[in-house]
Order: structure tokens, then C-alpha cells, then sequence
């Protein structure tokens, strides 16, 4: 079926929207509210959907409307069911502290989702770190490694993967991407270490004594929503769905309408609602249904006006030059400064019109692996490229850490998780063996930097009268 260049325009300008109203301030606060966004998203979807109607192709509506469904119902299972679990106690701030919180952080988002994860730990990491002054980067690392990069290894993860798995991925192929996954969160980890040694050194004497003084022990609470979590995996893995193009097409009858892995999560989530501390959910987390609303709002018109765009693109695909390194490279930076999961259905349908074996999900499996490691790892590269990004900034800004800029940002990206990923795309995706050699050579300059920021003498060693002038700003990092 051939569709005209201009249906795109519904989709870009769904694109363009979420990336540019949140930055315009005389946009972004009627933008901030889920009515708008869904009156905005509702305005592009439905004309799309009904011309969709008009022109015979109801089975291209069924798909999007289910697989919206199918997506949402997970996030909110998600979401959910983070809610009701808190860390209480305040560490040692010590940049090995730090670090381990990070490091589990990267663990934990491939299993209960980036956005659970980063919204697990944002509050415990800011409680160890309140004495200390220099916090930014700590929430910027966060971004990178807990709301973003630790998300790689299941399609419970990072919301990219889902889609993946609903056409046709298998639930365990992600974690043939381990290689990748422990490279850059390895990468990152080391990074952060020395840096925050750096500025560890940098704080008052009286600050880290405040810290040592006011230590409390990590207590887990609501630990009983881990077997809701538990549920989730085993539903996403293990429980069938309605099969979309059964749907689509008309074949499928009795027993088989049931969406029984969407009735599982929605179940654990339910539980865990109900069943769980009011006072963990709405006080200590501060629980509300924001950010989910946002996403449901948002996320209608994304898959309805991507019909006719996958379609256009589908059919652009073989005359464009697309390869493993170009895929990473336009997934990568489309899902910087775009939300990440329709860029990766974007260039997932590309990929099925290319050649090349073995094929997972009718996708090269090479191209697969660049699409997946585009999307999900340089979310983490703007504010704006995965939903988490805002929410931690938000929690720490609300919690006084004064954040970079949306630009300040970038820079950071730049300067510490950029090299990372080039050094993984020279080493795990291109195959020249002068770009293993380049990779080889990127990744010793971040061991060089490493050392340097650990063991460097502070910068600005300042004495204790001048510390205590010293403006409260946050650390170029």
C-alpha cells in the first residue's frame, strides 16, 4: 500500500510538539497538562485514523489502537506498582556510595523499568547527598545510567523494547546484549567514581561531618510490591496476548479475544494499589497519576498518526543508506531529541524492508542490535529523549539541586557519555579493524580521564573561610 509523502505531517508534528513545547515558556504550562496534550494528540490522531477508515484500511487502525493498549497497560503496571516501595535511611555520601547506588539502579531498570528504577532511587540518592553541595552530577549520572542506559536488557526495560517484543521479538533476545549493556554502564560507573571523588573533595569539612553524623540505615519498605513486580515479568514473558494481526484481520474467535497478559498486569497493579501503604505511596513518594496520565495522552496520538508514516518509510527504506552504524547513528540521534520509543518503531519497520540474515522479527539481527542500542542509549543524551529524564530533574530540583540547563545538559552529555558510545560503536557495531583500534583508543583516553579526576588534587582548593563564601551553585561537570 503506498501512502503520499505528506501523511508524515500528522507524525512530525506529534514529534515536534513533545520536543519543543516543554521548552517554550509561553507554551510549556498550558503544554504540562494531560487534558492539552490529549486534545493536542487527539486533533492529529483521529483525522488519521478516520482517513485511515475511509480509505479501506480499518486492519492498520485495529493494530495501533491495540498496541497502544498493550503499551500503556505495562507502563501503568509499572508505574503503579513503583509507587508503593520506598528506600528509607541516609547513607555515607562517599563517591563509592554513590556509585554502588548507581550501579544497582542499572541492574534494576532492566527489570522493573528505567522509569520504576530512576523513580526508586532518585529519593534516597538526593536523602545520602543532602549535606553535600556538589550534586548535579550525581542526577545528571543518574539519567544516564539509571533512567536510560540500565534499561537494555529486557522489554521491560526501556518502553523501545516493548514495542520490539509486540512485533515479534523475543522476550530474551535482549539479553544477548549484555556485552553492550555491561561496556557503557561499566564505562559510565568508573566515570562517575573519579568525578565525584573530585568534588567529594571539594566539600566543607562541617558538611561531611554533618554526614557522618546524621547516618541511618537503608530500610526497604513495601517490599511486598516485589511479587507484584515478579507477576509483571512472568505476564510480559510468559502470558499470551490478543495477536495483533489475527485482530486486524478478522481471525481469531472465542478464548483468544482475552488480552490475558494485560489483565495479569493490570491485576498486580491493582493489588498493589489497594493492598499497599497509603502513607509509602502518597506521602514519602509522593505519588500521583501525572506522569502516566502524560504518557497516555501523549502516546495516542504517536501510534495512530504513525501509521501512514511507518508506511512511507517502509517503502523509503531500501533506497536509503542504511546500515548498522548509519542505523545507530539516525536511531541515536533522533531518540536524543525525540522520545526514543516511535523513533525505534521508525526505523524497526526501515529495517524490515532491508536484507541481510539471520533475521529476528523479519529485522537483520545486526541491524536489530544497532536500532535497539540507538534508541535506548541515547535517550539518555537530552532531557527530552526518554520520559524519565524530566521526572528525576523535577524530583531533584523540587528536592533543591539546582540542575543544568537544557543545554548545560547536552554539554555534560558530550563531555562524559558521548565518548562512551562512541567507543561501543566503534568496538561492538562497526567492523573495520581500524575502528576496533579507534574504539580501543577512545576507551583508554576515558581511563586516562578517570585518573585524572581521581586522583587530581580538588580543583579550587579553596581555605575553610573562603569555602563558606562560596556561592551555592551547581559543578560544571
Amino acid at each position: 500500500m503506498d501512502f503520499p509523502v505528506w501523511t508524515l505531517i500528522p507524525f512530525v508534528l506529534m514529534l515536534l510538539a513533545i520536543a519543543i513545547f516543554p521548552l517554550v515558556p509561553a507554551i510549556s504550562h498550558h503544554w504540562d497538562r494531560p487534558r492539552n496534550q490529549l486534545l493536542y494528540a487527539l486533533a492529529l490522531g483521529v483525522p488519521v485514523g478516520i482517513g485511515l477508515l475511509v480509505t479501506a484500511h480499518p486492519e492498520l487502525v485495529a493494530h495501533a489502537l491495540i498496541e497502544y493498549v498493550q503499551f500503556i497497560v505495562l507502563l501503568l503496571a509499572l508505574f503503579t506498582v513503583s509507587g508503593g516501595i520506598v528506600l528509607r535511611g541516609d547513607l555515607a555520601a562517599t563517591p563509592r556510595t554513590n556509585t554502588a547506588f548507581l550501579a544497582v539502579g542499572g541492574v534494576l531498570a532492566s527489570f522493573i523499568g528505567t522509569t520504576g528504577a530512576a523513580m526508586l532511587l532518585i529519593r534516597p540518592i538526593l536523602a545520602t547527598n543532602s549535606e553535600r553541595r556538589y550534586r548535579a552530577h550525581t542526577v545528571v549520572f543518574t539519567i544516564f545510567i539509571v533512567a536510560n542506559c540500565g534499561g537494555l536488557l529486557t522489554p521491560l526495560g526501556d518502553p523501545p523494547l516493548f514495542l520490539g517484543m509486540l512485533r515479534g521479538v523475543p522476550f530474551t533476545w535482549t539479553f544477548s546484549l549484555i556485552p553492550e549493556w555491561f561496556f557503557v554502564n561499566a564505562l559510565l560507573l568508573l566515570s562517575y567514581w573519579a568525578l565525584d571523588r573530585r568534588f567529594h573533595a571539594r566539600e566543607k569539612p562541617e558538611a561531611l561531618a554533618m554526614d557522618m553524623d546524621n547516618r541511618r540505615p537503608l530500610r526497604l519498605a513495601g517490599a511486598a510490591n516485589l511479587i507484584w513486580f515478579a507477576v509483571i515479568i512472568l505476564a510480559v514473558a510468559k502470558v499470551p496476548s490478543l495477536d495483533i494481526d489475527a485482530v486486524a484481520h478478522g481471525h481469531i474467535e472465542g478464548l483468544n479475544w482475552v488480552p490475558w497478559r494485560e489483565l495479569v498486569m493490570l491485576t498486580a497493579a491493582t493489588c498493589s494499589f489497594l493492598i499497599g501503604s497509603k502513607k509509602i505511596r502518597f506521602e514519602e513518594n509522593q505519588f500521583s497519576w501525572g506522569p502516566i496520565q502524560e504518557v497516555g495522552a501523549l502516546f495516542i496520538g504517536i501510534f495512530l498518526t504513525m501509521v501512514p508514516a511507518l508506511q512511507v518509510l517502509r517503502v523509503a527504506a531500501p533506497n536509503l543508506p542504511l546500515n548498522e552504524i548509519t542505523l545507530f547513528l539516525f536511531t541515536g540521534g533522533l531518540s536524543a531529541v525525540l522520545d526514543n520509543a516511535p523513533t525505534y518503531v521508525t526505523f524497526f519497520e526501515m529495517a524490515t524492508q532491508l536484507p541481510g540474515d539471520p533475521r529476528v522479527a523479519d529485522v537483520p539481527e545486526m541491524l536489530l542490535v544497532s536500532i535497539s542500542l540507538g534508541a535506548v542509549l541515547c535517550g539518555a543524551m537530552t532531557y527530552i529523549g526518554n520520559g524519565p529524564n524530566f521526572m528525576v530533574k523535577s524530583v531533584a530540583e523540587d528536592g533543591g539541586v539546582k540542575m543544568p540547563t537544557f543545554l548545560g545538559y547536552i554539554r555534560s552529555a558530550l563531555i562524559y557519555l558521548a565518548p562512551v558510545l562512541l567507543a561501543m560503536l566503534l568496538l561492538f557495531i562497526a567492523d573495520p579493524l581500524w575502528a576496533k583500534a579507534l574504539g580501543g583508543a577512545v576507551v583508554i583516553l576515558i581511563l586516562v580521564r578517570v585518573v585524572r579526576h581521581a586522583t587530581a588534587p580538588p580543583p579550587q582548593v579553596l581555605g575553610r573561610s573562603a569555602r563558606a563564601a562560596e556561592p551555592e551553585a551547581p559543578p560544571q561537570i
